[in-house]
């Protein structure tokens, strides 16, 4: 038996309903009893290591993703503090006042937005909402990326699936995991969200998260 942590039972679940076939089918599939199967995605009992083989090959996932230690299904694990982080660097983006402004009013409330989702504590609600933005910036970095002459084989998705929309489904996808995410937690499981609790709890970043509402309500407004 090897010890696991909440992560794994909730993705054992999930793996499962994404696939769309009952718990019967896949314990088959697993040589395991539905009972058992049933006792690993609540939580109840801790399978071993060859369980977690198994089902690593049957839903063609990495065993450092069914145990929670990285979002990436292949088992790409990227640690944190080794990620380069430009949220705390001064001054201007060269040539545009404008381009820092959006910056730093996307970064922060990112920030607010990823903290609070921490607090949270659904995995899947911040792998939907990092998948989600991801895409969006997928998308503008492609378009800029096409416009500025880059060859696009830098891009492992072809440009004839890229033009018929599939990040775009991709992203579309995401925002539903997301709010399905956020839909299976319980009330006691949110962390207080208003308008006073975000500034007492985020002074000086609250200022992006109401302009970003602000400006989107705007703009929003004149396609009613």
């Amino acid at each position: 038996m090897i010890a696991l942590s909440t992560d794994f039972s909730r993705t054992l679940s999930l793996l499962r309903q994404e696939k769309g076939i009952s718990q019967r089918k896949a314990a088959v599939a697993l040589g395991i009893s539905q009972a058992l199967l049933s006792h690993y995605e609540n939580g109840i009992r801790e399978p071993g290591l060859a369980f977690v083989v198994k089902a690593c090959d049957y839903y063609h996932v990495s065993s450092d993703y069914l145990l929670g230690r990285t979002l990436s299904r292949d088992g790409v694990i990227i640690d944190a503090s080794e990620i380069y982080d430009s949220s705390a660097e001064k001054g201007t983006l060269k040539g545009s006042i404008m381009a820092t402004l959006q910056k730093k009013l996307v970064v922060n409330t990112v920030s607010v937005l990823f903290d609070l989702l921490g607090k949270l504590g659904s995995r899947e609600a911040i792998t939907g909402a990092g998948d989600y933005l991801s895409d969006a910036l997928y998308q503008l970095m492609r378009h800029l990326y096409r416009r500025a002459g880059g060859n696009e084989d830098f891009f492992a998705t072809g440009a004839a699936a890229f033009n018929a929309g599939l990040i775009s489904a991709d992203m579309a996808l995401s925002k539903a995991q997301y709010i399905t995410a956020l839909d299976a937690c319980g009330e006691d499981d949110f962390p207080e969200i208003t308008s006073d609790s975000i500034t007492t709890a985020y002074p000086g970043l609250n200022q992006s998260v109401a302009q970003v509402i602000h400006t989107t309500e705007e703009r929003s407004k004149d396609l009613l």
